[in-house]
């Protein structure tokens, strides 16, 4: 049997590594699963997934010209396109807010206490509409952030060498 890539075969593992699992396949010669490849989900310690001797179905995922091949065990495993959990219909975001966004943070300018600046904490979300900042209004802003970014910096390393008396000529 000739080793196709793309073709799914059975094998036996012969050794495990930290960093993933030597299988053995039919015609004798011995490809790696890497830990990335045996599961679908995040695998820390390759021994609590795969034992020495259990036989595996594996895909050949590349054969390269020193004789390596990649094999991968979580692709060997047929599942439909489209596996992913459908969302609830009312449910436009799956993660919370992202850190540091404009009107986020407690309260702020806005006001209020919650986590979004609007009503008290653990209320419902309030959709804010906003127009498309121009490139005038982003780099306005960008040059006044960097101004007092620069005023600090400068403020901070003048008391450092203890004002402008203090420099060396």
């Amino acid at each position: 049997m000739s080793i196709e890539v793309g073709s799914k075969v059975q094998g036996k593992v012969t050794g495990i590594t930290h960093f993933g699992a030597f299988v053995e396949l039919p015609n004798g010669k011995t490809g790696l699963v890497h830990i990335s490849e045996v599961a679908d989900s995040y695998v820390k310690d390759i021994n609590e997934v795969l034992t020495v001797g259990q036989e595996v179905t594996v895909k050949i995922l590349n054969v390269e010209n020193d004789g390596k091949i990649g094999l991968s065990i979580k692709k060997a495993v047929d599942r439909p396109v489209s596996e992913r959990p459908e969302r609830p219909a009312g449910e436009r975001f799956s993660r919370g807010p992202r850190p540091g966004g404009p009107g986020q943070g407690q309260g702020g300018p806005r006001g209020g206490g919650g986590p979004r600046g609007g009503g008290p904490r653990g209320g419902g979300r309030r959709e804010v509409r906003r127009e498309p900042e121009t490139f005038d209004t982003l780099m306005s802003k960008f040059l006044k952030d960097s101004d007092e970014r620069l005023t600090t910096l400068k403020r901070q390393t003048d008391s450092k060498r203890g004002g402008r008396g203090a420099k060396r000529g």
